[in-house]
Formats: C-alpha cells, sequence, structure tokens
C-alpha cells in the first residue's frame, strides 16, 4: 500500500525528540523501563519508581547546528507519590536577516526555538500499579512570531510481584491547536493602487492556519533477564504510533555492572521504511562526589 504518511501535518514536531542519554541509549524504549529522571519525558507514572531523587541535565548537538537541551528533577513526596519537572529546549541558533538588496546582511539576526515546560504528579496506587500525568506548556517562536499551547500526557506502569517485568503505557500531546502571531505578520497594502487618493497605509494582518499537535501513543514492555546484587541486564521493546507518522518499533537493552558502569545499545524506529534513524550505543558511568552519587552518560 503505497499510503502517505502524515509527516509535516502538525505544529511542534520537536515534541518527538527524544531525550536522556541513557534512554537513546536505549534507543527510546523507556516507556516501562524507570531508566532515570528523564523518564518524566517518556513516562510521567514512571517517576514513581526512579531510584531515589534526582536532578537530570542533558546537552546534545542536534541537526543543522541546532542544540538540544533538557533538564529533568524527580522528587519522592512519600514512599507512594513522586513529582517531578522538565524542561527541553531546541535553539536553532542566530542567521543574518538578508534581503534582495542586502545579501550579505542587513546587520540584523533572526532566531528560532521550542520549548515545552512540564510538572509531572505520579502515585504509586499499589505495590506493583503506578499512574501519572504531566500539564505542559508548549511555545515555538521564529524572529518576531510566536505560537504558544497546552498539553497533557498521560501513563502508567504495571510490574508483576517479582518486579523484573513491566507494561507501561503512555499518551503524550493532549492538547490545544498552534497558531503563530507576531508583528511581522501586519503589512501596508493599497487596497486600489491603480487609482490615486485612496489611503495607501492601510494595515492588513496575514493570516496563518491552526496546526494540531503530535500525539504520540505508546507502549512497551521491560524484562530484567540478569538481576543480581552486582549486575543488572534489562531488555524493552515500545511500540509507537505517531498521529503524524507511520508506526514503528523501538528496541533497546542495557546492561549495568556493579550498578557502576551502564552499556546501552537498541534499534529506534523498526519497521519505518524511510527512517534516517537506526542503531544506537551509550555508555555511562555512576561516581560519587562528595559523597553525592552522580552520573556521566
Amino acid at each position: 500500500c503505497f499510503c502517505q504518511s502524515k509527516v509535516g501535518t502538525t505544529a511542534a514536531s520537536f515534541l518527538g525528540i527524544g531525550v536522556g542519554s541513557r534512554s537513546i541509549g536505549m534507543a527510546g524504549a523507556v516507556t516501562a523501563y524507570p531508566i532515570d529522571a528523564s523518564v518524566a519525558y517518556w513516562n510521567p507514572s514512571a517517576i514513581a519508581q526512579v531510584e531515589g531523587n534526582q536532578v537530570h541535565f542533558t546537552n546534545s548537538g542536534w541537526l543543522v547546528g541546532s542544540k538540544m537541551n533538557m533538564m529533568s528533577a524527580v522528587f519522592h513526596l512519600s514512599r507512594l507519590n513522586a513529582m517531578g519537572i522538565y524542561i527541553t529546549h531546541l535553539d536553532y541558533g542566530d542567521e543574518k536577516v538578508t534581503t534582495l538588496e542586502q545579501q550579505n546582511g542587513t546587520g540584523d539576526y533572526w532566531s528560532a526555538s521550542d520549548m515545552a515546560i512540564g510538572a509531572v504528579f505520579s502515585q504509586n496506587l499499589t505495590d506493583r500499579f503506578s499512574m501519572g500525568g504531566t500539564v505542559k506548556y508548549i511555545h515555538q517562536s521564529i524572529y518576531h512570531e510566536t505560537a504558544s499551547s497546552g498539553a497533557l500526557d498521560l501513563g502508567l506502569i504495571y510490574q508483576n510481584m517479582k518486579g523484573n517485568l513491566r507494561l507501561g503505557m503512555n499518551i503524550s500531546n493532549i492538547g490545544f491547536d498552534m497558531i503563530m502571531d507576531g508583528k511581522d505578520l501586519l503589512k501596508k497594502i493599497d487596497l486600489d493602487p491603480e487609482s490615486e487618493g485612496n489611503n495607501e497605509t492601510i494595515t492588513a494582518k496575514l493570516k496563518t492556519d491552526y496546526w494540531p499537535l503530535p500525539i504520540f501513543f505508546r507502549v512497551g514492555v521491560s524484562s530484567d533477564i540478569i538481576q543480581t546484587e552486582s549486575n543488572k541486564w534489562t531488555i524493552s521493546i515500545d511500540g509507537v504510533i505517531p498521529s503524524d507518522d507511520v508506526e514503528y518499533f523501538n528496541i533497546g537493552t542495557e546492561y549495568r555492572f556493579y550498578r557502576q558502569i551502564f552499556l546501552q545499545a537498541g534499534f529506534r524506529q523498526l519497521g519505518k521504511i524511510d527512517s534516517e534513524e537506526s542503531f544506537t550505543l551509550g555508555l555511562g558511568a555512576k561516581l560519587f562526589i562528595l559523597n553525592l552519587p552522580v552520573e556521566f552518560n
């Protein structure tokens, strides 16, 4: 079936960029795996099962010189409840403003960026079942134009009695359509350019359309094949259904040596014929600095 995907039919496509070094090392197959504080982005229900309180920072180079940054934090309010916050920011950088007359630049620069801020809450309803949600604010800007929206993520995660098998589900970006607005949309027009004596300074506003947010539905399973006091081997599989693309699978694995050295590998977007992503690899270590555990990945 030569069907068209819906690529390019939504706003805020940056919401589909994966974040977190360990998470991406596992190809993003972490819907059912509370890997670290970055899981607040992937599945809000999993933060209740993250080990301890964590603060997470990610900085990564993205396409065409852009930069993707993330900060997330998870805090356990009690044995049952946890809350978190995360901020993702995609910076496209600055570029010269040029015109036909000034092709080397006008002296002005334009820039563009995308940002999402999420507040997360999760609760362990039982010793095996957790639910969570995220309320997020989404903002995009390009030169003098901006668009904003709000959205909701919902997730759940279930683990068996032994705690070595987990099932997770998440639906992201249920929210309002976005529309660009700004002063560059205001233009002076002459309603009758062939006649004289009329007002040539009438201001009109260019019309832009509303665009929906990209909705992602993720279902994942994660299993600890080996789990001892020193070593742990985990395999995860996620099925992803995006509203603006075709369905695909992410498959990832992580091996933890003495719970201090982390090795990850995976394959992203399996089943997507025209995907530009494939194998992933990751490496990390946990150190103790001033008696605090610090991970570098």
